[in-house]
């Protein structure tokens, strides 16, 4: 049919240059909008989380997937003509020592956040507490709102998303930056100094609003309100399939349940959690048994070739609604015996940003909270082919009301939509439906841009010849409020 197509194209031009520029194209393009209609068709393949083997290479890995929409900005190295940034997603990077400043407008009656997550390529040498991230918010007299936040690498070399925010909070003790106006963002990279583009990491930037309450905000759960004392992991009914995604933006939905996924070495997979008012997680993470591979010995790196003990395989970090650490990624050894890590948080509750113990200060607001689960490189002298772990995610405690918010906090809330999805977890061949779909509608297009250009040339080359061997063919800078 294809050829048969082009044949005819060739007919009605022939002898032109028209005729030719067809019957070489619109074959070419016709075989790509069979090719993507065959995918279609044809049974799903793998997906990211099946049990099928995995390179377990650096290049191998996904980069972090940035927000949909994302808006890419130049951060300044000083407040002077700093880009303006409102509600929404920035993508930026960093190189060592970049320090960079985003002007905001904000309100006298919100209280806002500001995340910056660094995310270095899989396999990018990083240092331990020496490559760090850290986010501050100042007025327009560069006096900083809050202490802010700080974080950095906890992998024994191994490089992974970290985030971190800074907060402007309009109730509470503090008397500064109440006041609308303009205040700066500013992001820094601290580390050993490296050149060249391929040392920038890639950073995204967001910014939330969090309305104001209508009354007196509540106070500060007193101690001994919830017990500390880490719960049995959730055991009993039917594994479900999780499918982890490369960040905050893509991570897998998963729910109260036993969830299992695959992970290969120097890879981190996001997942989303729903947690409402009142209620805490307790999450574990965990790698079966395993034997050394065969080339596992040979492809450790780090000084740990010949031993059994990977001193940090095995990564676990929690993060609130706002992209701020829960608990910094926590990693633990692993010697082929199971292994787990494990966390429980406080209950979420607003009077919890009064606090000053950093894991309960950031469980302040009900919303999707995320876990980043993370298996070093070194662990590819076990699984040199990837590992199949699994994750117990138990939310404790019945949802409460939510404080009295003067308007919709959509952000941080949880919806009816998003319980189900955690419930049911990913639909792989759906997704994978859908993707196809999607490759047949840019070949589609492709496909008929071409056929237009075919057309345009034909009637350009009719007209220079009179008609013959031709036939005639038919951020704003508003305030965040």
């Amino acid at each position: 049919m294809v050829r048969g197509l082009g044949r005819s194209l060739g007919r009605t031009t022939r002898g032109g240059f028209a005729g030719r520029l067809a019957s070489v194209l619109v074959p070419v393009q016709l075989t790509v909008l069979v090719g993507a209609a065959a995918a279609w068709a044809a049974p799903p393949g793998p997906s990211v989380g099946s049990s099928g083997p995995t390179a377990g290479l650096p290049g191998d890995l996904p980069a972090y997937r940035t927000a949909a929409g994302a808006q890419a900005v130049r951060g300044t190295p000083a407040p002077a003509n700093a880009p303006r940034i409102g509600p929404g997603t920035y993508t930026d990077t960093l190189a060592s020592g970049d320090e960079k400043f985003y002007a905001v407008r904000l309100d006298g009656k919100s209280s806002a956040y500001f995340s910056a997550v660094a995310a270095p390529r899989p396999g990018t040498e990083v240092a331990d507490h020496t490559d760090s991230l850290k986010v501050v918010l100042q007025d327009a007299d560069g006096s900083t709102c809050a202490p802010g936040g700080s974080t950095s690498f906890r992998g024994r070399g191994m490089a992974y998303p970290i985030a971190d925010y800074a907060t402007r909070r309009i109730d509470g003790p503090r008397t500064n930056c109440q006041q609308a106006g303009t205040y700066y963002l500013v992001v820094k990279r601290v580390g050993r100094a490296k050149t060249g583009a391929t040392a920038r990491w890639p950073v995204e930037l967001r910014v939330q609003r969090e309305p104001g309450l209508t009354g007196t905000p509540p106070a500060q759960p007193g101690p001994g309100t919830w017990s500390t004392a880490t719960p049995v992991p959730l055991s009993g009914g039917t594994t479900k399939e999780a499918r982890g995604g490369t960040g905050f933006n893509d991570a897998g939905a998963v729910g109260k349940g036993v969830w299992r996924d695959r992970i290969k070495p120097g890879e981190t997979r996001f997942y989303r959690v729903p947690l409402d008012w009142g209620q805490q997680l307790s999450v574990s993470a965990e790698l079966p048994q395993a034997a050394l591979s065969g080339s596992g010995t040979k492809s450790a790196g780090r000084g740990v070739a010949g031993s059994r003990l990977v001193a940090s395989a095995l990564g676990l970090g929690v993060y609130n609604p706002a992209r701020g650490p829960v608990s910094d990624t926590r990693f633990v050894p692993y010697d082929g015996k199971p292994a787990a890590a494990k966390f429980l948080t406080a209950p979420v509750d607003y009077g919890n940003r009064y606090n000053a113990t950093a894991p309960v200060n950031a469980m302040r607001f009900a919303g999707a909270y995320y876990l980043a689960v993370s298996l070093h490189p070194d662990a590819a002298k076990y699984f040199e082919d990837g590992a199949q772990f699994t994750l117990r995610v138990d939310p404790l405690g019945r949802p409460q009301r939510a404080p009295g918010y003067r308007e919709d906090a959509a952000e941080f809330s949880v919806t009816p939509q998003e319980r189900t999805a955690a419930d049911t977890g990913p639909r792989p061949q759906q997704d994978e439906h859908n993707g196809a779909l999607r490759l047949v509608g840019y070949a589609g297009i492709s496909t008929g841009t071409v056929l237009l250009l075919v057309m345009g040339v034909w009637t350009v080359m009719a007209r220079r010849g009179g008609g013959r061997g031709a036939e005639p063919g038919g951020p704003d800078g508003r305030p965040v409020s």
